[in-house]
């Protein structure tokens, strides 16, 4: 994600807590919060991704194939 998003997350935060958002600032919000939390999911989608785990057995596997 953009650092400039982010930075306007935290603005309209700033905004929300001295006052009262416009109907527009909420849904630009709320849109942003979104795209936020997709970007940090999908980041920790990929670490788990490329995560190796070592069986009892000593067999290494992907953290998708430990889970079945």
């Amino acid at each position: 994600m953009e650092q400039s998003k982010i930075e306007r997350i935290n603005e309209l935060a700033r905004k929300a807590k001295a006052g009262p958002l416009s109907e527009e600032e909420q849904l630009e919000r709320a849109r942003l919060r979104r795209e936020y939390l997709d970007a940090v999911t999908g980041s920790l989608q990929r670490q788990l991704d490329n995560l190796i785990v070592i069986d009892e057995d000593g067999n290494r596997r992907t953290f998708r194939q430990r889970e079945e």
